[in-house]
């Protein structure tokens, strides 16, 4: 049986249970034509490069299927009837791949870069950031710059020439 791919994208306002509910419903279906689902992501909801339907934002979910073609003919007629999915891809493959796929690696990623705190957000604690109240640049400059050697003449401007 062939392999694919299938990621799905639900509305932003549609809750987690919603989504669960229409990935059962999808795997129902798969699993009464002769096919099964050999693991299932949630990616969560993530920011859209371009608004689809109105939406900023989607729900995504991944689905490693091992199916007829006939079965994701159906899944893809659901999914274009179904209001709430707003776009689907289904892409054949020859193997699946193990472990966690691209997304939840970085995700992982991300997670373990936040404990170390190595991220864009930490840049400015080691970068100046906020001052102390009262301290001032021009202050510390003053303090590192050796005095002016003075004249004892007074500056004077020059005589205007009528």
């Amino acid at each position: 049986m062939p392999h694919y791919e299938h990621v799905f994208l639900t509305r932003q306002d549609a809750s987690a249970q919603q989504v669960e509910d229409l990935t059962s419903q999808f795997k129902g279906v798969i699993e009464q034509l002769g096919g099964k689902i050999v693991r299932t992501e949630q990616w969560g909801a993530k920011s859209l490069s371009y608004r689809l339907r109105k939406n900023r934002k989607a729900h995504f979910t991944l689905l490693n299927i091992d199916a007829p073609p006939a079965a994701l003919n159906e899944i893809e007629r659901q999914e274009r009837l179904n209001e709430d999915v707003l776009r689907y891809l289904t892409i054949r493959v020859d193997e699946h791949e193990e472990g966690p796929s691209a997304m939840m690696r970085k995700a992982d990623r991300d997670r373990e870069r936040d404990e170390r705190g190595f991220g864009f957000r930490d840049r400015d604690r080691d970068r100046g950031g906020f001052r102390e109240r009262g301290e001032h640049r021009r202050e510390r400059d003053r303090e590192s710059r050796p005095p002016r050697e003075s004249s004892d003449e007074p500056v004077t401007a020059a005589p205007i020439e009528e």
